[in-house]
């Protein structure tokens, strides 16, 4: 099992301001001690006009300072938006950043949401195309040798010598940021890797992950090789007392898919979906909400009000059902890895069993300090990462 850590980029903040200058700093620091403790990947989102939910609309610039702090661990692009870009700039900035780290640079890929698209003058109807092309024309540029042109759909280029090439041959490994069984399925046809950017019980998870290594046997790589990989999003964190630590997670989560947020907003269902993801009413709350879910939202929104339950705004029971898992619950479904040492490792061997490849931790969050986040990849570092790499050695 490896162990990476995906960056929002987010810390507390007022909900009007955010001390840029400090979330940076902090960023650094967190990924440099990442490095140091043994985690095996850093990844960093791009994402646009979202004020307080990420801080990260060019991640390569980070990655240059983390070429410099950083010695071992890998950097992966979680993702770049391809359809925003000319594939002749994304190829020339991961190959930079790929000489700048000599060699440790993942490509992931994505296509991002219609507020951000729309925001940088994109027409969402077209994204899929354009992704489709980029993702093609990027292992040919980073091969070719003298001049490379293309003529397509959305990018022309004229007869030119791309430069620089990767360090990595024949390029950086490539992946696809995925939500759904259809993504999963096209990254295994692509023979792609899989970065899992939905939050699911591993129970749900390992019939998506099945999907994909049966899909991938038939694979026509877009790339030079095929990259059978599968990491996976996961809110964490680690902390001396059990309780407090899950908690922490719980929440920390819960916020980042509140109703403002951008992976929530404008979904229709998305709470009945992530209910569902998340394994469903667990049994102590099925008097509460058992019901409520399947009758109509008019129905269950009247005899919630006179039963005494809110449910007066979103999707409703979903959403109150939502909020009402607790920490332990979430936990045990390994939605969340969280708690002390022994309770994380417990929670990474059933994301193991499954045949998820890296758990992709989301320890930054508006909820959650820079101090209490640095004591959380320490503990990750010094207790629970080993017990996988004893594990591996043992099995060898």
């Amino acid at each position: 099992m490896q162990f990476g850590i995906l960056y929002e980029m987010q810390r507390p903040f007022n909900g009007t301001e955010i001390d840029w200058n400090a979330l940076y700093k902090e960023t650094l620091e967190q990924c440099e001690l990442a490095d140091q403790v043994g985690f095996d990947n850093l990844w960093f989102v791009e994402h646009h006009f979202l004020t307080g939910f990420s801080g990260s609309p060019c991640p390569e610039v980070m990655f240059g300072a983390l070429s410099r702090v950083t010695k071992q661990i890998r950097i992966g692009f979680g993702v770049c938006i391809l359809p925003y870009h000319h594939p002749v700039r994304v190829a020339e900035r991961v190959a930079m950043v790929d000489q700048l780290t000599d060699g440790r640079v993942e490509f992931g890929t994505g296509r991002s949401n219609a507020y951000e698209q729309i925001g940088l003058g994109i027409d969402p109807r077209e994204t899929r195309s354009r992704w489709n092309e980029s993702i093609r024309m990027l292992p040919e540029i980073w091969q070719s040798e003298g001049e490379y042109s293309y003529e397509g759909e959305h990018w022309s280029v004229p007869a030119r010598r791309v430069l620089p090439k990767p360090l990595q041959k024949p390029h950086p490994r490539m992946y696809l940021a995925c939500t759904q069984q259809e993504s999963f399925r096209l990254a295994a046809q692509m023979g792609i890797g899989v970065l899992s950017s939905a939050s699911y019980a591993t129970e749900i998870l390992k019939e998506h992950v099945k999907v994909y290594r049966d899909a991938i046997k038939d694979a026509d790589p877009v790339g030079a090789v095929v990259n059978d990989f599968w990491g996976n999003n996961v809110h964490a964190f680690c902390g001396k007392d059990n309780q407090e630590a899950r908690e922490l997670a719980a929440e920390s989560m819960k916020t980042f898919f509140g109703p403002d947020k951008p992976y929530i907003e404008g979904r229709i269902n998305a709470y009945e979906e992530l209910l569902e993801a998340w394994g469903g009413v667990p049994d102590h709350l099925q008097a509460d909400f058992g019901r409520w879910l399947r009758q109509s939202d008019e129905a269950h929104q009247e005899q919630a009000a006179q039963a005494g339950i809110s449910l007066d705004s979103g999707p409703g029971a979903a959403r109150a059902a939502v909020a009402q898992l607790d920490a332990n619950t979430l936990a045990d479904r390994g939605v969340i890895i969280a708690g002390d040492p022994e309770s994380c490792i417990k929670t990474v061997k059933m994301y193991e069993d499954i045949g998820v490849d890296q758990v992709m931790l989301i320890m930054q969050t508006e909820t959650i300090p820079h101090d209490k986040v640095m004591g959380s990849i320490e503990l990750f570092g010094k207790e629970v990462i080993p017990a996988f790499r004893k594990a591996k050695v043992a099995a060898d």
